[in-house]
């Protein structure tokens, strides 16, 4: 599985690169699993701009980091969003990115990490339901956390007190995980026996 960790903050001083560091670092222990982080900060996309649906248009040009953004999000075969809530929604950044893809993410598992006041929870519920019109498939689980900078210190480490709570987020993320996996490993399958028979 090559998992992408979408980092969906771009602000100075953002805390949500503590919970991407964790969710890459427990990835990286799922076997046969192939971890990057994806930072937005890296695609310079300028808000979306195209005069067509990108969904229509076949005559499509989209501009150099677009393109880039759209290319690496189609090497991907599962995804974790990793986001923050601000005012009770995603981040614009975020947005405007996945208002880019049209395809990349067809038949392929995705699920968020997100924090906030109420753990990101009302982030989580637009943003899924955002990505349910790119084609990618929801998983149930996901990992939503209160007070996140207290429990993640800056290297992407959970603090011990959370490492021992058995209902806490690392039980949450190993769940996430697992069935991220799982879905990962039979879409892979199905999408391979969809390009033999075309």
């Amino acid at each position: 599985m090559k998992l992408l960790v979408i980092l969906g903050s771009t602000r100075p001083g953002r805390k949500t690169e503590q919970l991407a560091k964790w969710v890459v670092a427990a990835a990286k222990e799922v076997p046969d699993t192939d971890v990057e982080l994806v930072d937005l900060l890296d695609y310079k996309m300028p808000f979306f701009n195209e005069p067509i649906s990108p969904r229509y248009n076949p005559d499509r040009k989209p501009a150099p980091g677009v393109q880039k953004w759209m290319d690496k999000m189609k090497s991907g075969d599962a995804y974790i969003f990793v986001t923050p809530e601000y005012n009770h929604s995603i981040t614009g950044v975020l947005k405007n990115a996945i208002d880019y893809l049209t395809s990349e993410m067809y038949k392929k598992p995705a699920s968020v990490a997100s924090h906030g006041t109420v753990g990101g929870a009302r982030a989580t519920i637009h943003l899924k339901d955002i990505l349910g019109e790119s084609g990618a498939t929801l998983i149930s689980r996901q990992v939503a956390i209160a007070g996140m900078s207290e429990k993640i210190n800056e290297a992407g480490e959970l603090s011990e007190a959370e490492k021992a709570n058995p209902y806490g987020p690392q039980t949450a993320l190993k769940n996430m995980l697992e069935e991220l996996k799982w879905h990962s490993d039979l879409m892979a399958a199905g999408r391979a026996q969809d390009e033999k028979r075309s």
